[in-house]
Order: structure tokens, then C-alpha cells, then sequence
């Protein structure tokens, strides 16, 4: 159900241009070292087959039975069963293709996979990802194109109301053949939530080297639970260009798209819609064309790691040093001011910075970044706050009186003991520095607890 961004934006219309050769590679790729297959399908078959229904569910019609109408989103086409909208070309591709027929009516092509259980194994990575050429057109001809490759949460199967709660991964969408890839992140509520709905938490950029219309491009989806937080990403053709932290979503939120069964992948070619509509008016119009298909040469979901617990939090050495990239302590600090520790109740046990408030700081003594520069600081924080009472947890360099590098705001989570990481962009940081926790909010009541942290390129 991808009701999609409104993004406010004005592109100048480009020249429609021609079909180009297309060309498979030989079977999907094998994944890199400490990757393993989890499923793929290299859409090997005669010309003019449909893809394999051992892997492929085929949708049909304007909805799923007792779902939104017109899937939810406003698109106008009927997807159909038929090898006129979805084929295999017999060169190792797929071929999803709209058509308009005399009257003006539109069909389509969509298909998820029969699995819906693709998730991370515990502690690992989870990839999604495919290899396609976007259909070949451009500028007033292109209005209304929507490709999309995607993936949705299993418990939306025979509800189609739970949407977005069960969560929503957009790893390629596309509209009006502009170049560009645009992926997003559906949580929460509809309307609005932490998830911006109906807009979600999404960014677009052009596709590397030749345009997405013009060339086949990789797009893959990352979800890594061997990190904390654990952490979305999207690429193309190995180029990251967006991320969405655990730290950055309500803990129920993250759990409710986490903890089911997992996910199933689609892929698709919609006219018109909230999306292609945003951007240019209604779509489709007269001067789109039809029978420019979406190419898609290999879908793979792969995996890495799992099966081990995160190492333990480092802590520095009582007389400072350590990296800047290993978890450390927050009790550990060379000089401190406000703050007291106690027992956590957090993962792996220890003690917290407790009950800290406007003008505390604590002071970590050299800490090395290295030469590769650190740009993004986490830190593991509870509050049991009152209600209005806020503050910033800040990082300074080498002296409490230098300007923030980065901060981030922090309410109640639910408690004292009710941890949740945080993330924020800092000023770029390499070198050896005194790092200083500093503080600070309007109200005189302690507003945060810190458990531990550390920085992130």
C-alpha cells in the first residue's frame, strides 16, 4: 500500500528517448565473502513465459480482495496475468509492461514473492536486492510511470488494513521517468506518526553514470541487526544514499516492523497515483506512452553473520585513550561534574551515568577518531523525565567552554531504566581528542541517564 511523498518539486521535462538493447547477466551474482543466498530468481525461462509460480504470486485486478481500492495509493491501472503486462523475455529478464488500450484504459504487472519470511538471522545482516533498467522513457511521455521494487511486512497478508504499522521498505521507486531512485521507510500510523505518513522517511538521488531510464542499475536494501542501533540502507550500484537508525523510532514502532514473521518483496509498474500525481499533476495524461517496460534481470535476498551476540561495550583504560568507534562507557570518565553512577538493568549489565541535568558534563580523555573522519554520534540514554522536562545531551572537544560539534534532544522514554540510542550528526572529527559530555536544558530537573556511547563515520 504505497501512498507515496509529496514532494514539492518542479523538473523540467526531458526528450523522450528510444528503447535501447537490454542485457541480463549470466545468473545472479554470487554474493561476496561472509554472505550466504537466501532465495533469488534470475528469471531464466522461454520467451513470453510468466515467472516461476513457485516463487512468484501474480496480483491481479485493482486491489486485494477486501483491501484499499486502487491498492491504496490512487494508481488507475488493472494488473493482469497476462504475458502482454508480465513476461519473461527469454534473454534472463522480466518484463513488466503497461498497457493502454482504444479506450484508454490502462493494465499492469505486479508480483510478490510466495516467502514472506525474509528478515535478518539474529545478530546478522539481511540484503535485498535487484538488479533493473527503469522503463526506457522520459519527460510529458513518461507522466504517470511508477516502478517500484519493494518489500512489504508478512502480517499485511489477509489484513490490508494494518498498513503502514507492519512496515514498508521502498528500495527503488521511481515516477514521470525522472532520474532518480528514491528510497523510504513506512512505520507507524497513517496520518503522520514518526514515519511522516503518508510521506515516509525517504530520500531520492540520480542514478550513478547513465540515467535510470537508460541503463541497468542495482538497488539493494540493508538491514543490519549486528549493529546498535541496528539500521536500514539503501543503495545504488553500491552507493549508499539513505539510512534510518532503530534510535531514531519510538522502541514500539521499530518492534512492531522487527519482531513479525518477515518480509515479502514485490515488484511492479503503476500509472498514475498519489506519487507521479505530486509531482506533476494528474497523471497519466494523452502524451504518455504505453509499452515501455521495467527490466529486471536477477532479484536476490542474501545474509551474513548472525548466530554471536554483540561484543561487550569497551570501556577506556583508567587513564583515558581508546577508539572512538568502540562502545564506551559513560561511567568510565577521567573528570565529571553532577553526575553519579548505578547498577543498569540495560544489556550487559554494568553502570549508568544517573539522573544527570542542565550544566552536568563528564570528560573522556584521548580519545583517537583516526584519519578517516567520524561523522555521526550514538549514545544509549533512559529518562524517566517529567512531563516538559527536556534537554541536550551535547559533544564538545577539549575544552567544556568550545562550541557543540553535535547534540541531540532527549524526553522521557518511559523510565529511568527504559534505554533507547540515540543518534545524531556531528562535525566532521578525526585525531586524538578529549571528548566532553556536556548537558544542558531549561528546566533545573535531571532529564537523562546515559549508559554508554560512541561515534560512527
Amino acid at each position: 500500500m504505497r501512498t507515496r511523498p509529496l514532494i514539492a518539486a518542479l523538473l523540467a521535462p526531458l526528450l523522450v528517448t528510444g528503447a535501447l538493447a537490454v542485457a541480463a547477466q549470466a545468473s545472479v551474482p554470487t554474493p561476496p565473502a561472509g554472505w550466504s543466498t537466501v532465495w533469488s530468481d534470475d528469471f531464466n525461462g522461454p520467451n513470453g513465459a510468466l515467472p516461476s509460480g513457485a516463487n512468484w504470486i501474480i496480483d491481479t485486478g485493482h486491489g486485494y480482495p477486501g483491501g484499499p481500492g486502487n491498492w491504496g495509493t490512487g494508481e488507475i491501472q488493472n494488473y493482469t496475468n497476462s504475458t502482454s503486462n508480465l513476461a519473461l523475455d527469454g534473454s534472463g529478464n522480466l518484463l513488466i509492461t503497461p498497457r493502454r488500450d482504444g479506450a484508454g484504459n490502462w493494465t499492469s504487472g505486479r508480483v510478490e514473492s510466495q516467502r514472506s519470511d525474509f528478515k535478518p538471522p539474529a545478530g546478522g545482516v539481511l540484503a535485498i536486492e535487484s538488479r533493473i533498467q527503469m522503463p526506457n522513457v522520459t519527460g510529458n511521455a513518461a507522466l504517470g510511470y511508477w516502478p517500484a521494487f519493494w518489500a512489504l511486512g508478512a502480517p499485511y497478508r489477509g489484513n490490508y488494513w494494518n498498513w503502514p504499522g507492519i512496515g514498508e521498505f521502498d528500495i527503488m521507486e521511481n515516477v514521470n521517468g525522472i532520474n532518480s531512485v528514491w528510497g523510504v521507510l513506512h512505520c507507524g500510523v497513517n496520518p503522520g506518526g514518526p514515519c511522516n505518513e503518508t510521506t515516509g522517511l525517504g530520500t531520492s538521488r540520480a542514478c550513478p553514470g547513465s540515467s535510470c531510464q537508460s541503463a541497468f542499475h542495482t538497488y539493494r536494501f540493508e538491514w543490519d541487526t549486528s549493529v546498535s542501533p541496528n539500521q536500514f540502507r539503501w543503495y545504488v550500484d553500491g552507493q549508499q544514499f539513505h539510512s534510518v537508525s532503530q534510535g531514531q523510532l519510538p522502541a514500539d514502532t521499530w518492534a512492531n516492523m522487527a519482531s513479525h514473521a518477515g518480509y515479502f518483496v514485490l515488484l511492479n509498474v503503476a500509472i498514475g497515483g498519489a506519487f507521479p500525481d505530486a509531482l506533476n499533476g494528474p497523471t497519466p495524461r494523452a502524451e504518455t506512452v504505453p509499452d515501455r517496460p521495467m527490466v529486471v534481470d536477477y532479484v536476490a535476498v542474501t545474509s551474513k553473520g548472525g548466530g554471536t551476540t554483540t561484543p561487550p561495550p569497551t570501556t577506556p583504560p583508567p587513564g583515558g585513550g581508546g577508539s572512538a568507534y568502540s562502545a564506551i562507557q559513560a561511567e568510565s570518565s577521567q573528570q565529571q561534574s553532577g553526575t553519579g553512577v548505578e547498577t543498569t538493568s540495560d544489556t550487559g549489565g554494568g553502570q549508568n551515568l544517573m539522573q544527570v541535568g542542565n550544566g552536568d558534563w563528564a570528560r573522556y580523555s584521548g580519545i583517537d577518531f583516526g584519519s578517516s573522519a567520524a561523522h555521526q554520534f550514538v549514545a544509549r540514554v533512559a529518562s524517566g523525565a517529567a512531563g516538559g522536562v527536556s534537554g541536550l545531551v551535547e559533544v564538545r572537544l577539549d575544552s567544556r567552554s568550545n562550541a557543540p560539534i553535535g547534540s541531540f534532544a532527549i524526553a522521557n522514554t518511559g523510565g529511568w531504566q527504559s534505554w533507547r540510542s540515540v543518534p545524531a550528526n556531528i562535525s566532521a572529527v578525526t585525531g586524538v581528542h578529549d571528548v566532553y559530555l556536556t548537558f544542558t536544558s531549561g528546566q533545573p530537573a535531571d532529564f537523562v541517564n546515559v549508559n554508554w556511547f560512541t561515534f560512527g563515520h
